[in-house]
């Protein structure tokens, strides 16, 4: 694994729960640890257990007792680190998003495609979609329990830049993150969206803020730029026309984590809150029955044969932020054994980087319509947005 703060550590306890509460096909082996300050890193393996250190990411890549590299870095490293490494025969996990820029994230997923030819396989860490109650979401819709969708709404919603004193670091800095709140949770968001419907975006209008311009150095001694969004708010359709609208800020006072979804069809509707994540709120008949019973049931995401579940405690015991990597980790681990392509694939990363450009360029062009590259060329249908086949009455 290369990175080892917080999201290292989030993805070595994945690792680590995914050989003792599942059984995947292939056992993990926390081989090594790469970080380019080593007594830093040397804590982090010593608590995780991994069995060794190094200082610099190529020496994993070089390595013959290495099948796998997990990337846990800024953005800006992203593309040279998975490159590299599938190209050297071994199978890849990133973070999200995939890159900095659509460029970059194309010249992953080539090199994603030439690696599965030669049976390597590879993974973006979009973590969200291995919750459980988000995966059973994602069922309801593929069995149409919601009938034919009509809204989408997706926020996803911190407060930890609200203060004006918290100091600058990479996420912060267009150069190392690529975006701000765009890049860093909303890419979270979109492929939520494309999870749960199984349709794409075609096009975007958006706005952004920086509230907080300058922020004081970490290590004092003055201020930087912050050259990122604070918050980004955006409309958009989806390939069969359905409108969806999406909110991304790092300024929400209050809110910590709320990654909120809700989904509205002509049978029924769902909904979800992450800082509430092991329940999923289900409508079903539409405007029929009982007006005094009809609304939203709330379920309890932690029986035996709901998604992951049942690998852990029993019905009630309910999960946290963590579980989601063990989940993620077995996903991957089994797909590599199966030879089978694993999601969300680097062409799902792509198509997340897309949109993100395309509302950074919404943004630029005050709002204007933008479409979303979809790796083809565009026909004369697709230069305004889509709209629903069926007259509204």
């Amino acid at each position: 694994m290369v990175g080892y703060a917080f999201m290292g550590m989030a993805h070595s306890q994945g690792w680590r729960n995914a050989r003792s509460f599942f059984t995947p096909p292939l056992r993990p082996a926390l081989t090594a640890l790469a970080g380019r300050d080593r007594e830093a890193a040397a804590d982090v393996a010593d608590r995780f257990g991994w069995e060794g250190v190094e200082t610099d990411w190529r020496a994993l890549v070089e390595r013959d007792d290495i099948d796998l590299i997990d990337i846990c870095t800024p953005g800006d490293t992203h593309a040279e680190i998975a490159v590299a490494a599938l190209e050297a025969g071994k199978h890849v996990l990133c973070e999200k998003p995939l890159a900095n820029s659509v460029a970059e994230a194309e010249t992953m997923a080539a090199a994603a495609r030439a690696a599965a030819g030669r049976g390597v396989r590879s993974m973006v860490g979009f973590t969200y979609r291995r919750v459980p109650a988000l995966a059973l979401a994602r069922r309801l819709v593929a069995e149409g329990r919601l009938g034919e969708l009509r809204h989408v709404r997706a926020q996803y919603l911190q407060d930890w830049l609200t203060d004006p004193s918290v100091p600058m670091s990479w996420r912060m800095t267009r150069e190392r993150a690529g975006s701000g709140a765009l890049g860093d949770i909303g890419a979270h968001i979109v492929d939520l969206t494309r999870y749960l419907t199984g349709e794409h975006l075609v096009g975007v209008t958006a706005l952004g803020d920086t509230f907080v311009r300058e922020r004081p150095l970490p290590e004092g001694g003055g201020t930087a730029p912050v050259t990122v969004d604070d918050a980004v708010v955006f409309i958009g359709r989806l390939a069969d026309g359905t409108p969806a609208t999406f909110e991304a800020t790092r300024c929400a006072t209050g809110r910590k984590n709320a990654i909120r979804i809700e989904l509205n069809g002509s049978r029924g509707s769902l909904a979800f809150d992450f800082e509430d994540m092991n329940v999923l709120h289900l409508h079903e008949g539409g405007t029929d029955g009982d007006t005094t019973t009809r609304g939203f049931t709330r379920i309890l995401v932690t029986e035996p044969d709901h998604p992951y579940a049942g690998a852990w405690w029993p019905p009630g015991h309910v999960l946290g932020y963590e579980h989601a990597f063990a989940h993620q980790a077995t996903d991957l681990l089994t797909a590599i054994a199966d030879g089978s392509d694993p999601e969300p694939s680097f062409e799902d990363g792509l198509h997340v980087q897309r949109v993100l450009e395309a509302v950074q360029n919404s943004v630029e062009r005050g709002s204007a319509w933008t479409a979303v590259d979809t790796g083809v060329p565009a026909g004369p249908a697709e230069s305004s947005p889509p709209m629903k086949e069926e007259p509204i009455p």
